[in-house]
């Protein structure tokens, strides 16, 4: 057995304690196949028993294993089956009751998230979509712990317009229905291109129909790390930045691929993925917008800020690859507004845009993600929004995403408080001019020509 290098210990916890390095979340996937009935309520008795099964050990484990590392693992969270194909078992026209029965059971294990309350519509609507996006508004109002995403396109499939068409008019429900707490319903509700099976993140994750039954996905996240380490190396070359992230996403992916070998051993379920995330929170040191400016921007957001990504995103992934055979889920950098204080600064301070936020979408995990916009924005706006941004996820063959706050009763100036890591968002301006007559056209943007591959 190889020496411990006591260096290495001193190093992750210093990691740990000054720099924010953690394992963002350990997400255990639960297949809901097996389960079917034509009572909606019989269902969610065996959703519900399924999952307090499978998870029951699931937050104690990750507990234990964060006092014998002394790593904090943050959030322990499970993902599902996505409920429109569960649901369309049954005769109901509702599938509300089944994200009250995944938020009993998110409560009953104990877990942060619950995600999976989701469909899969790139090409059509089969039976169970449309009364789940029906669903939605409802259901995360009556909720606390659900998460729900849908996938509207593909590199493969092309995007449907009909669903894009749609996810804005319930956004903006969803928004209505959960105006009393800052319209938080929507910072639960994700859309995606090019949606992934094994995301641990929320609010996208869905246990993917090519999963195993059980699985076990962790996300690690350490942008204070990566900023720390680029601070410490002074003024070098481009190349050299770009190699120290490497080597410091190396050692931020070794950690969680320690953590999921344990925490799968420990619960006798195989180990998936580690996402390789750069997730910031709103903790100061711990925002990926700082390692922009580290890297040497005077705000984040100004010219030069999608080149710096782009290099940041590549060197990441490649540091991870080489730490762990077993990277999926989405693996870059994410940029989501109101849990970074470096873009909450930057957006106050003008310099970041909803277009230049859109820019750096192209070249990084993800996408329009943890974005206000005043609550009068229209419901064909929000689409237009998402289609913008989907269309960079089918063209460039990457997923994107949207995920919107229309904050009820506020405008630019003002702001939503989340709380936890969710942060706080401010209203940032959005173009009010119409794209209504597109939106309206309906049916399905073409798959873009590199889609054909075979």
């Amino acid at each position: 057995m190889a020496m411990i290098n006591t260096g290495d210990i001193l190093e992750t916890i210093q990691m740990i304690e000054e720099e924010h390095l953690d394992i963002r979340t350990i997400t255990m996937g639960i297949s809901l196949r097996d389960l079917a009935s034509d009572d909606i309520d019989v269902l969610c008795n065996k959703i519900y028993d399924k999952i307090t099964k499978r998870a029951e050990k699931l937050v104690s484990t990750g507990e234990n294993i964060e006092h014998e590392l002394g790593i904090p693992i943050i959030n322990k969270r499970i993902s599902v089956t996505p409920i429109a194909m569960v649901g369309a078992t049954t005769n109901a026209n509702s599938y509300v009751k089944i994200a009250q029965a995944l938020d009993k059971a998110a409560n009953a294990t104990g877990v942060n998230f619950i995600g999976g309350f989701s469909a899969l519509v790139q090409k059509g609507f089969a039976k169970g979509d449309e009364i789940l996006i029906n669903s939605i508004p409802e259901a995360l109002a009556v909720t606390n712990n659900v998460c729900s995403s849908i996938n509207v396109a593909s590199t493969k499939a092309g995007v449907n317009l009909d669903a894009i068409a749609k996810m804005g008019q319930i956004i903006k429900q969803t928004a209505e229905n959960t105006k009393d707490n800052q319209s938080m319903g929507c910072a639960k509700l994700v859309v995606f291109a090019n949606a992934v099976d094994d995301n641990p993140f929320m609010a996208g994750a869905f246990h993917g129909i090519g999963e195993p039954e059980t699985v076990l996905n962790v996300g690690v996240s350490g942008p204070g790390v990566v900023q720390a380490a680029i601070r410490r190396a002074g003024n070098c070359s481009i190349g050299e930045v770009a190699e120290i992230i490497k080597k410091t996403a190396f050692k931020i992916t070794r950690m969680g691929q320690l953590v999921g070998s344990i925490a799968s051993d420990r619960l006798g379920v195989p180990f998936g993925i580690v996402d390789l995330s750069l997730a910031p929170t709103p903790a100061v040191g711990d925002s990926v917008a700082r390692i922009l400016e580290e890297v040497g921007l005077e705000t984040c957001g100004c010219c030069g800020t999608t080149a710096i990504l782009a290099m940041l995103n590549d060197a990441v992934k490649k540091g991870g690859v080489m730490a762990s055979s077993n990277v999926g889920g989405l693996s870059g950098a994410f940029i989501p507004v109101s849990e970074d204080e470096g873009m909450i600064a930057a957006v106050e301070a003008g310099v970041l845009s909803m277009e230049k936020l859109e820019a750096m979408t192209a070249v990084c995990s993800v996408g329009i993600d943890m974005v206000a916009v005043p609550g009068d924005t229209t419901a064909e706006v929000i689409s237009g929004l998402i289609a913008d941004e989907i269309a960079i996820g089918v063209v460039n063959n990457k997923t994107t995403a949207v995920r919107v706050i229309p904050a009820i009763g506020k405008t630019v100036g003002d702001s939503v408080e989340f709380g936890g890591l969710l942060g706080s968002a401010p209203i940032m301006p959005i173009s009010t001019h119409s794209p209504a007559k597109f939106i309206h056209r309906g049916g399905r943007i073409p798959a873009p020509i590199h889609s054909l591959k075979n």
